[in-house]
């Protein structure tokens, strides 16, 4: 069988691609056998009870579990999905022995679904590259970013912007702050703040809302084309260097290759094929050749500065001359912002427990705002993991982990006691949900970690919770299910696949968000279960959102 496509979101939002046309399949208990003993890479990511939300027969009716991060079910060969299709055919038809009187959920009843049609297979490099469309935002950003730099480029070696032509490092620094600040978490968690509060306001149209949004959430094509950018700005340096060696040193043109060596190293570790498929390589080489180069940077700096070209040696008196380099303060900038992330890791206490053998549950100590994300690692120069943190904002915080990896199945069988935590939090997608008044928050899967905050604090804005997963109580345990509880009917509405079957989600959070009458959808599922909601909310008028492969 074709192994499953991971993927992973920079932003804390992580997912699979199954290679199969039904994306809310159902697996035997043997193909679960046979992909839990598979081995795996693991790839970044992510109060009483209310019959009126829960059936009674939840338990009872949960046959197979998912281990699956957002996904609903998991993969079948073709004839376990015809004997799931005939068991499914009989719960529809009121036909099977063991069916108990169910209640009636809003929007989640069975014969209000259109069965999810047949999809045609994709390929891993159309799902990466073409998945979520040719004009996104995220992709305008990227060739704005890359044109702009481009027609500098141009402009300098044709002679018409001679400050770029003397000063082309500077441009390729430049371009590397930039790339820096779209990926640094305690900058971005600023500009996130400052979004929310400054157009988090009712009076504040909800077109330039949802441009905000679209903007925030697309950031990695500018840090993407800044990658690529910087390293064509510095191989345009290097030819202009290489042209007139009289006047610079072999160290100098040495430090400079090797920066450009590490850049492209990264750039290429970076394409959606390595990244998604490879990720560990991914991640250690962009951390660590991004370190060297950093270091290399440093020492390019200062011997240009200190170089001089008539004597062609290095001066002593460099103090005065750095202070008065863009060059420097740009080096000063990076570094600050690569440093901050790592000056606050902390080795923490935790309590984990595992409601079922499919997750586990990460309990730290202080309350985290509604819609932040962490990052924690059993060893921090090695990985880290992006989870989504449920919190009342008081006492404590959690992080739901779906085991689907060797890190995240080691917190079930061995629970640790204590993890490197991050203590920089970072907001994505899911805290932009405070900008509006009224929205839907549409998740599957363990997803769900991620908007329950949302029903526990106060929040600015109303949300209505729409879930949809297998085995609610055997996956995710009883206190995930009690924090789904006691809310109104109106507000929480969960489809348990294992007692209702496969829904049309598509189709459920149009309605429940026309019901609700959300300004704006908000998914967190599979990346064909996030496309299909989005499309299908669009397409009715509902702005809506979901990850990316590159948030």
């Amino acid at each position: 069988m074709q192994s499953p496509v991971r993927f992973s979101s920079c932003r804390g939002v992580a997912f699979e691609i199954k290679p199969h046309a039904d994306p809310f399949a159902t697996a035997t208990p043997a193909q679960n056998e046979t992909r839990s003993s598979s081995k795996k890479s693991w790839f970044p990511w992510y109060q009483g009870s209310s019959s009126r939300v829960f059936p009674s027969s939840i338990q009872r009716s949960a046959s197979r579990a998912s281990s699956h991060f957002c996904d609903l079910d998991l993969d079948e060969d073709e004839d376990e999905n015809n004997e799931a299709d005939f068991v499914l055919e009989r719960l529809e038809e009121g036909k099977d022995e063991e069916k108990e009187e169910k209640p009636t959920f809003p929007f989640a009843s069975k014969r209000e679904q259109t069965p999810k049609p047949a999809r045609k297979q994709e390929s891993r490099l159309s799902v990466i590259l073409l998945d979520q469309g040719l004009l996104t935002v995220y992709k305008r950003l990227f060739v704005v970013c890359l044109t702009v730099n481009i027609i500098g480029l141009v402009l300098a070696a044709t002679g018409h912007f001679p400050y770029a032509r003397n000063r082309a490092a500077l441009f390729s620094i430049a371009n590397i702050l930039v790339l820096t600040l779209c990926r640094s978490e305690a900058f971005l968690r600023v500009v996130f703040w400052l979004a929310v509060k400054v157009l988090g306001r009712s009076w504040v149209p909800l077109p330039i809302k949802t441009a905000t949004t679209s903007l925030l959430q697309s950031l990695g094509g500018i840090h993407s084309s800044c990658g690529i950018s910087s390293v064509a700005w510095l191989i345009y340096a290097l030819v202009l260097t290489l042209k007139d060696r009289e006047s610079t040193s072999p160290e100098i043109i040495g430090v400079a290759s090797t920066i450009l060596s590490l850049l492209c190293l990264s750039c290429l570790a970076a394409f959606p094929l390595v990244r998604h498929l490879h990720h560990n390589v991914f991640e250690r080489i962009h951390r660590f050749a991004g370190w060297t180069a950093l270091g290399l940077l440093w020492a390019f700096i200062i011997l240009t500065i200190s170089y001089d070209p008539i004597t062609k040696s290095y001066s002593k008196e460099l103090g005065s001359r750095l202070i008065k380099r863009q060059e420097f303060w740009f080096t000063v900038a990076i570094t600050i912002l690569i440093i901050i992330p790592w000056l606050t890791v902390r080795r923490l206490p935790v309590k984990v427990s595992a409601p079922s053998g499919h997750a586990s549950i990460i309990k730290f100590e202080g309350g985290i705002k509604a819609g932040i994300l962490g990052r924690i690692s059993p060893s921090p120069f090695s990985e880290w993991h992006a989870f989504g943190i449920i919190s009342d904002g008081k006492t404590e915080h959690m992080m739901l982990a779906g085991a689907v990896g060797d890190f995240t199945k080691s917190l079930v069988s061995n629970p640790p006691s204590h993890l490197w935590v991050r203590q920089v939090h970072f907001a994505g997608l899911p805290y932009l949900v405070n900008m509006y008044d009224r929205v839907l928050l549409v998740a599957t899967g363990s997803g769900i970690c991620v908007f329950l905050s949302f029903l526990l604090q106060p929040c600015s804005a109303n949300v209505c919770v729409l879930w949809v997963a297998k085995g609610i109580e055997q996956n995710f345990g009883k206190e995930i299910k009690e924090m789904m509880s006691g809310h109104p009917k109106e507000k929480v509405i969960v489809h348990d696949t294992a007692v209702l079957g496969r829904p049309n989600v598509s189709q459920m959070s149009v309605d429940a968000a026309k019901r609700w009458g959300a300004e704006v959808v908000i998914v967190t599922s599979n990346p064909e279960g996030s496309r299909d909601v989005v499309n299908a909310c669009k397409g009715a008028g509902i702005p809506a959102f979901g990850p990316i492969w590159d948030s």
